[in-house]
């Protein structure tokens, strides 16, 4: 297994920077997900890593050794990708056996026989091993070039945005064999999405990447609680956290350009946020809520029915935010309705920079 660290990585493509300044931490048996949108540098951080790209400035780490004049074969790393590097005209037994007998070191057949075995049973694929790869669905392409990775017992596993091609079913249950997997080889994996639902379920630890920089890195609860700007807010979290703003007067949340107000708690007021400092209040829509005698009232815009819960988004004047309700909760549009929010729950961004007070300074 192996402990990566990336300092002060900067990658230029001609004219294009993909990534600047950045610096990674990946412990040892980690699950690490990088999240970003596409073009944030996911693909570029994931190949200097496996040695397939040389970064412009900075260094790679793996072990604590600088493997900057390593080749890919050298830092023994696996790399899975969005699409299956398999071999259409081999079964799958031969597919997973193909990484195992390179002319160099080929290892003794019994190995290879076991190592095929143990890989086939983890994913569940032994009745597929003398089909031809040409003959099977896209999870069970995917399930085979994940083996295609595991029988070599890497030191690190790159995913790369290995399940986005599959549909929705299928995706939830290699995400949780995927975590499972990790845990059972206590392996190293750097995963990357665009998608943050798998980022949040499957993740040790986040890393959020924008414009090829780090914004934060943390557990997904501290990520999603205790967001460092308003673009991983607004990134992280489905649906987003709502952004409301407005500015502070007598420990109040007054929201522009409609005067509506709500109270804040103690525990929101953070040093510099000072009465009538322009900010950014941000609510998770779980912790807004519709009641009779609430302070303020709304119009029900829209209503997206998810089966367990009701995603209502209000209106009030040009301001719109989303709230989660139960399933049984009766609204329809443009009904009026009233609400308020759990104060302990807000977070306050500063107005100009979107960083979040809690981590200013």
């Amino acid at each position: 297994m192996a402990h990566i660290e990336l300092k002060n990585i900067t990658k230029k493509f001609g004219g294009h920077t993909a990534l600047t300044g950045l610096n990674l931490d990946i412990a040892d048996g980690e699950f690490f997900v990088l999240l970003g949108e596409t073009g944030a540098g996911k693909t570029t951080t994931l190949r200097l890593i496996a040695g397939l790209d040389k970064p412009t400035e900075g260094q790679v780490f793996i072990d604590g050794v600088d493997v900057a004049d390593w080749g890919a074969a050298e830092r023994d790393v696996a790399l899975v990708l969005q699409q299956y590097s398999l071999y259409p005209r081999y079964t799958v037994r031969q597919n997973l056996e193909f990484p195992l007998k390179p002319k160099i070191r080929r290892l003794p057949d019994a190995e290879i026989k076991d190592r095929v075995a143990r890989a086939a049973r983890t994913l569940r694929i032994e009745h597929l091993l003398d089909r031809k790869t040409d003959r099977l669905s896209g999870g069970e392409m995917q399930r085979v070039s994940i083996g295609r990775a595991i029988v070599r017992k890497p030191r690190v596993f790159l995913m790369d945005e290995p399940l986005s091609a599959l549909d929705a079913k299928l995706r939830e249950a290699l995400r949780t064999e995927l975590k499972n997997l990790q845990m059972q080889l206590g392996a190293t994996f750097l995963f990357v999405t665009h998608d943050q639902i798998e980022a949040m379920s499957m993740g040790d630890k986040v890393g959020v990447l924008n414009h090829g920089r780090i914004i934060q890195t943390g557990t997904p609860h501290e990520i999603y609680n205790n967001p460092r700007d308003t673009y991983v807010a607004s990134f992280v979290g489905s649906p987003p956290m709502n952004l409301i703003d407005g500015r502070l007067v007598n420990d109040r949340a007054v929201m522009a350009p409609i005067n509506f107000e709500l109270p804040l708690a103690g525990g929101a007021r953070t040093s510099g946020a000072t009465d009538g400092r322009p900010l950014v209040f941000g609510i998770r829509p779980e912790d807004v809520y519709l009641e009779s005698g609430a302070p303020i009232e709304a119009q029900v815009h829209d209503v997206e029915n998810h089966g367990v819960e009701k995603i209502v988004t209000l209106r009030v004047g040009e301001t719109m935010l989303r709230a989660t309700v139960p399933a049984r909760t009766d609204v329809t549009i443009e009904q009026p309705v009233r609400f308020a929010w759990n104060p302990d729950k807000v977070v306050l961004f500063d107005k100009g920079s979107g960083i979040s007070l809690r981590h200013a300074g």
